[in-house]
């Protein structure tokens, strides 16, 4: 059975923090240095009471709209997000009721970030492969400016909040391929934020200093970005390998490469790592950051809006990170 990709659709916060705001919080760095650093200008940030599920349900809302897509087609959806807007219930079903979806729905939420719309299709093709659904709605949503401590400008400067909406079903425009995934949780610490859980339920107001000198704080998201990149470096060429493998194909048959878009300085060191040509490898962080399991498909629409990927063209997408965690697929246009 083939399964597609039908639509794709995003939504971002209103409220916008460009590097002239964080300037002005931190004079000692410049608009130039941030921009040169991480390859963000500008980045989406959810209001105080705007939520994972918010921002969800109106990527959700677009899609219906773009697409002419009834809610009451839908039989099941699955929702990425790690700030969830309670611990229970899934915001997954409060979002069926929101969208008017039938109540016949499946509905649950995945807790996973920057290989999360992977796991989703992953997810969503198993799901009508089997049987046990037709249109699988995929949603992923983060807000980790709501991690973020506001003297962290590191991480400010990488992170914007976004959402995407994605359908798949037994037509569209993109049939997707096969995957490969993988987990290393040796590596949990490297990107966490250690207080709220059942683990550690309680704030601690705790901070220690990590071997890069960056405040790691117990109750704020922390990332270890040299241990992140070590890993990226040895996770991405080994998976794109085993992509290729997987759906038959060298790497000179894919015609355009969409990743996670965790950082300008990652990405361009992938791609020279993975020797892959520059005009087929996609880098847009400028307007928007590091929007974690949204990136992989707000890239997406970009590049069909822009032309970049058209019909005929064989696409490899990829997530990777927190997890520590990574996926990719090919998806045939």
């Amino acid at each position: 059975m083939m399964i597609y990709i039908k639509a794709v659709s995003l939504y971002l916060p209103k409220k916008v923090i460009t590097n002239e705001d964080l300037v002005r919080e931190f004079p000692e760095w410049s608009v130039e240095k941030v921009a040169k650093k991480v390859g963000v200008n500008s980045r989406h940030v959810a209001e105080e009471n705007e939520t994972a599920g918010d921002m969800a349900e109106k990527a959700a809302l677009r899609l219906f709209k773009e697409y002419d897509i009834e809610p009451k087609s839908i039989d099941f959806i699955l929702l990425c997000t790690q700030s969830p807007d309670y611990v229970l219930p899934s915001t997954a079903c409060i979002l069926q009721h929101r969208l008017g979806i039938p109540t016949t729905a499946g509905a649950f939420d995945y807790n996973l970030g920057c290989s999360g719309c992977i796991y989703g299709l992953a997810l969503a093709k198993g799901l009508i492969a089997g049987g046990i659904a037709k249109n699988v709605l995929i949603l992923t949503a983060e807000t980790y400016s709501k991690y973020l401590h506001s003297s962290d400008k590191s991480y400010r400067s990488i992170f914007g909040d976004g959402a995407a909406a994605c359908l798949v079903s037994t037509e569209g425009f993109a049939e997707i391929g096969n995957f490969s995934l993988g987990t290393d949780g040796s590596g949990a610490e490297k990107l966490i934020v250690k207080t709220g859980g059942a683990r550690h339920k309680n704030i601690t107001g705790f901070s220690t200093i990590d071997d890069e000198g960056h405040i790691c704080f117990d109750d704020y998201l922390y990332m270890d970005g040299g241990g992140i990149f070590n890993f990226t470096l040895d996770a991405v060429p080994a998976m794109m390998k085993d992509i290729l493998s997987k759906n038959d194909m060298e790497k000179n048959d894919v015609d355009y490469f969409v990743f996670h878009q965790a950082n300008k300085f990652m990405l361009n060191t992938i791609r020279k790592v993975c020797v892959l040509p520059k005009e087929k490898f996609y880098v847009n962080l400028y307007e928007t950051g590091n929007t974690v399991s949204s990136t992989v498909m707000i890239g997406l629409k970009d590049c069909i809006n822009a032309g970049e990927i058209k019909e005929g063209m064989k696409v490899m997408i990829a997530g990777f990170g927190v997890g520590l965690s990574w996926g990719g697929v090919i998806l045939k246009f």
